[in-house]
């Protein structure tokens, strides 16, 4: 019995691992290490994980109930009849407007959400363009590049700040 156990413990615990760690570094090595993204040779951040922007110059990605620490990641557990998600929810539509996209009102379930639909970055397009003293055509051109059903904020951000 103890044999056995040894051995699942080695089987389990060493090889298994190993041979998944190696093969993640030879097939899928950027995702294996955490997708960093790099500007001017500095990790800045996680393409998977979403950032912490306020300034009225970037984009905002959605509201993070853990305040985008990934590692306690998770929702606020609060339910539709809680007093505190009617608060959070009020104070965002205050801040963001009565017609803003939900998911710019409400956080997401991980709370480290990186994408935003292209509705939700069409909502803040004006906003970002009057505070950096863009066009709002400058900035849709960037979007150009990025198309897709759901941009990542982090990208988007840094494209506009090389801009600068």
């Amino acid at each position: 019995m103890i044999r056995l156990f040894l051995w699942l413990v080695f089987l389990t615990g060493i090889v298994y691992p190993l041979i998944v760690t190696v093969l993640t570094q030879l097939f899928v090595p950027e995702q294996a290490n955490g997708s960093f993204i790099v500007s001017k040779g500095v990790k800045i951040g996680s393409s998977l994980i979403a950032q912490k922007f306020d300034k009225e110059i970037y984009f905002w990605p959605r509201p993070s109930a853990v305040d985008f620490n990934p590692l306690p990641s998770g929702g606020s557990n609060l339910g539709p009849t809680s007093y505190e998600l009617k608060k959070k929810v009020e104070e965002r539509k205050k801040r963001m407007g009565d017609n803003a996209p939900l998911e710019l009102i409400y956080a997401s379930a991980s709370g480290l959400d990186p994408h935003l639909s292209r509705e939700a970055i069409d909502f803040q397009i004006d906003r970002v363009a009057k505070a950096r003293g863009l066009d709002r055509n400058d900035i849709l051109k960037i979007l150009e590049k990025l198309d897709g059903p759901l941009i990542n904020v982090l990208q988007l951000n840094l494209i506009l700040d090389e801009k600068r």
